[in-house]
This record gives C-alpha cells, structure tokens and sequence, in this order.
C-alpha cells in the first residue's frame, strides 16, 4: 500500500482517502475506526489448555493412550495407572519446558501504544495512537515513534528506520514521501496524512509474517520415525506369536497378555520427556553462557545448524557512523580535516554525521583549538550541508561540511578529476562521503578535505566468522545496505565475495533457485520479506539454519529459521521472536551457542540408541524366548516396572559430560536404527545365555522371572557407558550424576530382588552372578560398538 501512495500526489492522496488538509471530524475518526479497526496489532492466542490438551496427540501419546485401554479390557488396573502416570508425566514436562513468557505479537501491539498529534475538528489534539484512522492528519517531531504509515504533505525529517528495513544510515523524507509506522524521526519536524494503520502498515505486515512464521520441529520427526520403525518390528513380532500360539494350540487369553508386555516395553515412554529435559538443562547451561533460550528445540537444532545468516547493520557491524581515514586537500592535515569539520558539527543535534565527526576528535585527541562560534546553520536537505560562522583570536571565517557534490560548486578545489576519482573509488569500497571546505564569511570557499564515513565492523565479528566456518558452519550476509558497502564489509570481514541480487534469484524456480541461495555469501538490498524468503529457501533445500538480527525488520526471518538469535542491542520484537538471545555484546557467544547444542546432541544420541537396543532386546527377547521354552521369562508387572528402572533412570543421561564435533549434526532415525540393530542383537544373544544359565542352574519359573528382569535393568545401565562414547566406553569420565543414578539404580533392583520386595527372591549369589555376566558381555561389546558406529558414520 504504502509503495502505491508514495507514487500518489498530495491531492491524489487526499482524495483517495477522502480527506483534506484540515483532517477529519470526531464523528469521521469513530465511523472508519469500525470499517479500519484500531491502529493496533490483532494477537493470535491459543488457549493453554488446548496446548496442553494437544501433547497428548502424537504418536508416542497415541501408543501409551492404546495401551491404557487395553489394560483397563483386561483388569490390568495396576499397569494401567503406572502408564496414566507415565502419559500425564511426559504431558506435564513438556508443557511446563515449552511455555513461553514473552509473545512477540504482544510485544509489536505495545510498540504501536505510543501518543499522536493529530488534527481533529480544525484543532491539534494528543491522543493514544491506537486512535488513529487513515485520513488523519497527524505532526511528527524530533525523538517520535511514527505512530502509523504517513504520507508527508510539509517539513523535512531524518528517519531511522534501521529497524525496519535494515538501513544502517538515517534517510531523509520530505513532501511526498512515506514514513514507516515504528520509524523514530531523528531530526526536523514534518506533517503528513495516514495513509495506513495497524496490520495493514509496513510494520503491522512485518507482524503477519512473525504469526505465520514457524520453524518445523526436527525433533518431532525424529520421534516418529523411530516410533515407526519400532512399530513395525512390534506388529511383526505381535504377528508371528498369535500364528505360533494357534499352531501349537496355546490359549488366546493366555497370548494376549504378554501381547501386551511387548507393546508395553516398545513404546518409547520417556523419550519425549527425556528430550525436553536435555534441552532444558542445556538451556540452563547456555543462560549461565550469556545466552537466553526462548524455544527448546533451538538448543538441539544449533547442533544441526549448517548456514547461518549473519544481518549487517547492528550484528555484524555496530550500527553507528564512524569516520575513516581523512584525506587532506593540498596544503592541509588529516588533523586540520577533522578539526574544522567538528567546527561545523553540533553535538545536540544528534545528527549521526556529526555525531561521527564528534567522537573521531575525541578519540584521536585532536585538539579543536580556541575558537568561537557565532552562527550556525544545521544540515538543511534542500541545502545539503552545514555551516558555521567561527572566531578565532586572528580570524573570522565560514566552515561548511556537506555533499561532495555541493562543496565542489562552493569551494575551490585544485585537481577537481581527481577529486571526483577520490570519490568514485571511496564509494566502490562502501564508503559514504563528506567534504570540509573554509573561506572567508563572504568570499569563496577553499576545498579542506574529504571524510569517509562507514559503519566498521565489530571487533570480534572476523574472529566469529572465521570460528564458525573452522566448525563447519557457512556464513551469509544479508543486509538492506546497497551492493557496494555490503561487497566492503564482507571483505572486511572475510565472509566472502559472491554478491547476489535478491530480485534475480526469485525469479528462478526449484533447485535452481536453491542452488543459487546456497552459492551466495552476501544478499544485498534486501526487505524484511526478502530475509523471511531466503531462510525459507534454504530450509527447502534441505538446510537448518540459523539467523541473527536485531530490528524489527528481522523478526519473520528469526521466527522462521531454527536458531533465530537476536543480538543485545536487540528490539524486544526481534527478541521475542528468536529462539535465542545474546546477553553480551558481540557475536562469539553463538560458537558457544553451536559447541552446547552439539553436546546435546550426543546426550540426545546416547539416550536414543539405549532405548531402541532396549526395546528391541526386549521385544525380541521376550518374544523368541516364548517360542523356545514355552513361558514367559518375566511377568507384564517386571516389565512395567523396568520401565522405571531404565527409562528414568538413563534420564541422567542429559547431564553427561561429552565433546562436541567439528562438523554440524544430524539426528538421522535410519543411521541410528542401523547402529542399534547390530548392538541390540548382540545383547539378544546375551540374554539368552543368561536364560541358558538360569535352566542350567535349576532355577524355578519365578525365581528365572527375577533373574531376567535383574538382567534387563544390568544390561541396560551397562549399555548406556558402551553407547556414550563413539571410541572405548573407557576414552571418557561420565558424569558424577549419570554414576550415581546407575549406582543406585543398580543397588536398588539387587536389594529388592534379594528380599523380594515387589518381585520373587532370589540369592544373593545369583544377583551377583548375572551383575557380572552383564558387565563381561558389555566390555566385550564395546570393541564391536566402533566398528558398528564407523560402519553407518555416527
């Protein structure tokens, strides 16, 4: 909309909103505030409780929920309420982990509750900006917030509106122009007329990205698919023991039981709240880092991130003005440059060229002299520079600072060619340019000086980039800077010199167009829309990526990617929403952000590969065995209450102490069922050598049910120290944590096996005796588990 008014003259404009330059009636206001809406952003909530209600729709829920029934079907009523407790439990965590504090369309709707100066009944009234229609004629001043998108009929302004469209230099507007809702005018004073208002403004559509924008979680379809695939083997095996019970004329009622103890032991029940916890703590270990987490999954994709796109202004430079090498005139210094410009500055204007020249004399401890000022003229537009009158104890002269272009016809300049090649090559390299000229209060001025101005790099941003292409993370720049200073900063910066029009690539279709994003390292030019469609485009080709930001201008693109990070100088809108936020200045602490996602991810992969071997060793184990010995060699209680044994104990996993990779992870479900399948079968072979030895040693039906389960809990604390490490279970100390779970773990099942607490006793002899055959098959294992892992690259 806005772009179509720009092109609108004042008189077109007025009539297209019906409107005149003496603004609207009262009675006006309230009859299109019912056809416009408030100039206000309209929030998308949804209920907590549907939130919470809808954890128990997935398919892990799904399994537990069919289990629960069918327990309750067979009177099962104690299994039945150990499982509610496992499905509400899982349900609780991950509702409490998940929920956010902040809401970022919350936080634009507070934007917008600024005041307005608005004219209304032919009078100028302050009311809340909420208020305003389009039609309205609205004043703007020095230090606003643009209340709404304003079509400017008188006065001249400087705006910043770094935040919304990426801009890292104030523009200028005057009669004519469009001045963007959350702009904050910097300097002058201007009226206009609304051309729009709320969702329907530059701001307010920047909103409507952020409330559609959505990063798919990756860690959801891992789950499942590893649901999948044990749902497979579950059905198989489910399958294949009604066939054997009919052929060999075994009651159904007798099958459908332990039917069950195979579906209980393949459902994955604390998978997901074994996930959000590793998140969680990770973000706790990340908070202590300088980094907030506002999204849990953002902790597990930093892991995976393998692009990160880096917005210029205020990220990877610092978003103000500085000054460059001065270049001298003939028969002045660098020094003398910056001196009379700073002549010609005025502090109290925050003008941010003055304000450059300002702090270049400061920090060069150059010394103005005693001087007075009589007059002075600020930076006029139609004038396009800044004058000052100056005495000095001999002299009185004029300086002038301004456009290289007007100082030219002013000023006498002694080589104008090379005066224009100067220029020339100082834009090629991104700079923006002033000159300096002085002369008498009358007569002609003489040429003092050129001044480059550029907004640097930060200190640490070469550093950081050369950091996260060594952990194999590539680099893009995206800026709304034009082509020249975007091609200077990367160079600084060492980014990379592919340069691409962001216009060229969206008219390219499917992989072309996605090969063409991948090849660039700078997108220059860009709108926040822009930002949004190349993270989009990346995430298409099959790339997690990452953004920084911190304007609003960057809030979809941050929504959007999965590690959107804002930086400290942040907008609260860029902030809410990233799903992380720096505390410290700078860029280094998103390495640290990559280095603790991929620890995570280890914890994550060590968790993961545990249960699959479990549950398949299990299953199958269970299952054969009936084929073999014509009994089930555990109760379904033994098994429920292995659940608890395992399952959260090994949730300890999520403190383990691990090294990060060099190269960016990926939870692959396929790889992972692979490794665990060569492993799991081997612990199957294990477990029946220890049902081998229980025949052997003449154990009765319940004492071998409580030999078994001691097997199943041994087993699997051993698997977790063989499946933690990708070398020798022995290259690396564990946790103390994860020890003492295990510990106790294992203490516990020994003690109540031995009195025969909630299980059949056995000898203590005995419950030595498979503590040792568990722990000599897992050593035995582990020089097979490196081979297993090489094997399918985990």
């Amino acid at each position: 909309m806005a772009s179509n008014f720009e092109k609108m003259s004042i008189e077109e404009t007025l009539t297209q909103l019906n409107t005149s330059l003496k603004g609207l009636t009262e009675k006006e206001a309230e009859e299109r505030i019912k056809k416009y809406g408030y100039n206000e952003v309209k929030e998308k909530k949804e209920s907590p409780i549907v939130k919470f209600l809808k954890k128990f729709w997935a398919p892990v829920p799904w399994m537990l929920e069919v289990t629960i029934v069918i327990t309750y079907i067979l009177g099962k009523y104690l299994d039945m309420y150990i499982i509610l407790f496992l499905l509400v439990f899982n349900s609780i965590v991950s509702f409490i982990q998940e929920r956010r504090a902040e809401n970022a369309v919350e936080l634009l709707k507070q934007k917008l509750n600024v005041k307005a100066r608005v004219l209304r009944d032919g009078q100028w009234k302050v009311i809340p900006a909420r208020l305003l229609v389009p039609g309205d004629v609205v004043h703007i001043r020095l230090g606003d917030i643009v209340p709404a998108d304003i079509k400017l009929f008188e006065g001249e302004v400087l705006v910043d509106q770094s935040a919304l469209t990426g801009e890292s230099v104030p523009v200028e507007k005057g009669k004519g122009n469009v001045v963007y809702s959350g702009s904050i005018i910097r300097r002058g004073e201007a009226s206009g007329i609304v051309i729009a208002t709320g969702a329907k403004t530059y701001f307010g559509k920047t909103t409507e990205l952020v409330q559609t924008a959505k990063a798919e979680s990756h860690l959801e379809k891992l789950i499942m698919n590893i649901v999948k695939y044990l749902i497979i083997v579950d059905v198989a095996l489910v399958i294949a023991l009604f066939v054997f019970s009919l052929a060999v004329g075994v009651k159904l009622s007798d099958v459908l039981p332990f039917s069950l103890i195979v579906l209980i032991a393949s459902v994955p029940v604390a998978l997901p709240a074994t996930f959000t916890i590793a998140m969680a703590l990770g973000s706790q270990e990340l908070a202590r880092k300088g980094i907030l987490v506002t999204r849990l999954t953002a902790s597990e994709d930093a892991a995976s991130m393998d692009v990160l796109n880096l917005d210029k202004t205020g990220t990877i430079t610092e978003n103000r003005m500085r000054v460059g090498d001065p270049i001298p005139a003939e028969g002045f210094t660098k020094e003398e440059v910056v001196k009379y410009a700073y002549m010609a500055s005025d502090e109290a204007s925050q003008d941010p060229i003055d304000t450059a020249v300002i702090a270049c004399l400061r920090d060069n401890n150059i010394a103005p002299g005693n001087y007075e000022r009589l007059e002075f003229k600020p930076f006029d537009p139609s004038t396009k520079r800044t004058e000052a009158l100056v005495k000095t104890e001999n002299n009185v002269f004029r300086v002038v600072k301004g456009a290289p272009q007007v100082i030219a016809e002013l000023a006498e300049v002694p080589d104008l060619k090379n005066y224009y090649s100067t220029l020339e090559e100082l834009s090629k390299r991104g700079y923006r340019t002033i000159s300096v000229a002085i002369g008498d209060k009358e007569g002609k001025l003489k040429l003092v000086g050129i001044l480059p101005l550029y907004d640097r790099p930060r200190k640490d941003s070469r550093e950081f980039i050369e950091e996260i292409k060594r952990l194999n993370v590539k680099p893009k720049m995206v800026t709304g800077d034009n082509e020249l200073i975007a091609r200077e900063i990367a160079r600084q910066v060492d980014i990379g010199d592919v340069i691409c029009n962001i216009n060229e690539i969206k008219k390219l279709e499917g992989k072309e167009r996605i090969k063409k994003v991948e090849e660039c390292d700078v997108f220059a030019e860009v709108f926040p829309e822009d930002k949004y469609f190349i993270v989009k485009t990346l995430q298409e080709g099959g790339h997690y990526v990452g953004m920084t930001g911190d304007g609003v201008n960057d809030a979809p693109a941050l929504k959007q990617a999965e590690v959107g990070i804002a930086v400290a100088n942040a907008t609260d809108v860029a902030k809410a929403s990233a799903s992380m936020v720096l505390t410290h200045e700078g860029l280094t602490d998103i390495v640290e952000a990559i280095k603790t996602g991929r620890r995570i991810y280890q914890r994550m992969l060590t968790y993961t590969i545990n249960k699959i071997i479990k549950t398949l060793q299990v299953v199958l184990f269970l299952t054969l065995s009936f084929f073999i010995v014509r009994f089930f060699v555990t109760t379904p209680f033994d098994v429920i209450l292995l659940l608890f044994a395992n399952d959260f104990v090994t949730m300890s996993i999520a403190t383990d102490n691990v090294r990060y990779s060099q190269k960016p992870e990926r939870l692959d479900a396929g790889k992972i069922v692979k490794a665990s399948l060569i492993l799991a079968f081997l612990v199957v072979a294990e477990s029946f050598f220890s049902l081998w030895l229980a025949l052997y040693l003449r154990m009765s039906i319940n004492e071998i049910h409580t030999f078994i389960f001691d097997m199943l809990v041994f087993t699997g604390q051993f698997t977790v120290y063989m499946v933690r490490e990708r070398r020798s279970m022995w290259s690396s100390r564990p946790s103390n944590f994860l020890l003492i779970s295990s510990i106790f773990d294992i203490i516990f099942i020994s003690t109540i096996s031995v009195l025969g607490i909630l299980v059949y006793p056995i000898p203590l002899q005995y419950v030595l005796l498979i503590l040792g055959v568990s722990f000599g098959f897992t050593v035995i294992f582990d020089r097979i588990k490196n081979i297993s892992f090489k094997t399918v690259g985990i």
